[in-house]
């Protein structure tokens, strides 16, 4: 049987609108059968926050001029769950991926997802699990990666964000997920606070690890072949 690839556009750090008019061109892409592979865009964001499809009115603490002297923009989309938050040091993964080709069940998917997250943060003796009726990837009684996504005919799009050395400040503005009470933490936190004799990398070196660590579980976990390719390839290959 032929390899399945899966193609991995690493935008590095690009403004939240420009991401999504990328991801909903190769969507439209995947759906139309002119991208012919799954997809997975890595990408980090300047300061937004964006509302979901279930956000609650309320949960959204800060004003615009709060957002505005904090650097944050602010979208709606059409991802599910509540609001949250991207920024620096937070990778965020955008798959845009068939499942007519996997399994069709969009609660598989996100299962998916979280276990993709959660071995690769095992890879860093970080013991992450599920919190059951609560989508995402927790360390004990904290949030350390959320799960957004939106599907049609199968062709999914939005994704996950993984808080690698994300200033968690910033998720103050909101109640995360629309979770009350709900503490927020990262990678490196978690290394932080683990047990002496744990060599904690520069910030830099750690996301890339927790970058390409992901991005290897995503490929394993869907049984796909990664290929890398950048941006400007990647805008060339949806061209019409």
């Amino acid at each position: 049987m032929a390899t399945r690839r899966l193609l991995v556009a690493d935008l590095g750090v690009m403004p939240y609108a420009d991401a999504l008019a990328l991801q909903r061109a190769a969507a439209k892409a995947r759906l139309s059968g002119s991208l012919a592979d799954d997809l997975l865009l890595v990408v980090e964001h300047p300061p937004v926050i964006t509302l979901g499809r279930s956000t609650k009115a309320g949960n959204l603490l800060a004003s615009s001029e709060q957002l505005a002297a904090r650097g944050v923009e602010l979208f709606e989309v059409e991802r599910g769950g509540d609001v949250t938050f991207h920024g620096p040091g937070q990778l965020v993964g955008y798959p845009i991926v068939n499942l007519e080709r996997h399994t069709q069940d969009l609660h598989w998917y996100l299962r998916q997802l979280e276990e993709v997250m959660i071995r690769a943060l095992a890879s860093f003796d970080i013991a992450a699990t599920r919190n059951p009726g609560k989508t995402g990837v927790w360390v004990r009684n904290r949030k350390i990666a959320s799960i957004g996504v939106h599907a049609r005919q199968w062709v999914t799009w939005h994704g996950f964000a993984l808080n690698v050395t994300t200033d968690l400040s910033y998720f103050d503005l909101m109640i995360p997920c629309g979770i009350p009470d709900v503490v927020m933490t990262s990678v490196e936190r978690e290394l932080l606070e683990a047990a002496t004799g744990v060599c904690l990398a520069p910030s830099p070196a750690l996301y890339d690890d927790v970058r390409s660590r992901t991005i290897a579980a995503f490929a394993n976990l869907f049984a796909l072949t990664p290929v890398a390719m950048d941006a400007t390839a990647l805008r060339a290959l949806l061209q019409p």
